[in-house]
Order: C-alpha cells, then sequence, then structure tokens
C-alpha cells in the first residue's frame, strides 16, 4: 500500500510546523515528529512522538491536541482481517474559532499526503 510512498523528511516537518505556528497551535519539534521514540509500552497520559496518548485498548489508540483554536485526535486501529495486518487511521479536528477553521482550510488539501508519508516512515520502521 505504501510501496513508494515518499518519506517525511525534516524540510516538510519545518514547513508544517511554521504554518501551524502561524495558525496559533502548539507546536511540536522537528525532533518529536522525525525521531519517534520507540518503547514497548505507553499509557494514557503519555507522549507518544508529540502527542498525548488519551486512549490506549488492545487494538486501538488515540492521541491528539488541545490548542486554543483547535483540538484535534488521531486513532490507529489495528484491523485483523485474517490475510495480513492493516490498520484504519482517523482524524477529527473540532475548530473553536474562525482561525482554526482558516488553518482547517488550509492544511486539509496536504493531510493525507502528510498522513501517507508519516505512515509509511511507521511501517518501515516496524511501528505497524
Amino acid at each position: 500500500m505504501f510501496r513508494g510512498a515518499a518519506r517525511l523528511d525534516e524540510s516538510d516537518a519545518d514547513a508544517r510546523n511554521r504554518a501551524a505556528a502561524l495558525a496559533g497551535l502548539e507546536v511540536p519539534t522537528t525532533s518529536e515528529i522525525m525521531k519517534v521514540e520507540r518503547r514497548a509500552h505507553y499509557s494514557v497520559g503519555e507522549k507518544i512522538g508529540p502527542w498525548p496518548i488519551f486512549f490506549l485498548g488492545p487494538d486501538e489508540l488515540v492521541a491528539g491536541r488541545d490548542n486554543k483554536h483547535m483540538d484535534f485526535r488521531l486513532s490507529v486501529m489495528k484491523v485483523h482481517d485474517g490475510t495480513r495486518p492493516s490498520a484504519v487511521v482517523s482524524t477529527l479536528c473540532m475548530a473553536h474559532n474562525k482561525f482554526g477553521q482558516c488553518y482547517l482550510s488550509c492544511i486539509t488539501p496536504f493531510h493525507g499526503f502528510g498522513l501517507q508519508k508519516l505512515l509509511a516512515n511507521a511501517l518501515a520502521a516496524q511501528r505497524l
């Protein structure tokens, strides 16, 4: 599915961070995005990469962040379809004001591309 997908590089992460900072959002460091520490065990309240974990079940992780302009959640769910491992990724964003709506309007066209690159990196690093 991700064969041949471009890898997320530091310039992509830097551009994303600059756009988010302009929108007044809390911005993770490029290192937090690019060099995710892989641990054997995580708990609710800890961070995975730059995002706090809100829910952690046997087959699903929900992480995200609350900001003054918008809140978001990212769900990664393992799917057991009997043939091969797969995952369903969902995002939910709630804009609190016009600034949050503007930010979402600007970032949405690039969201799928960035998400595909992050997932390809996670797959290559055997985190999924």
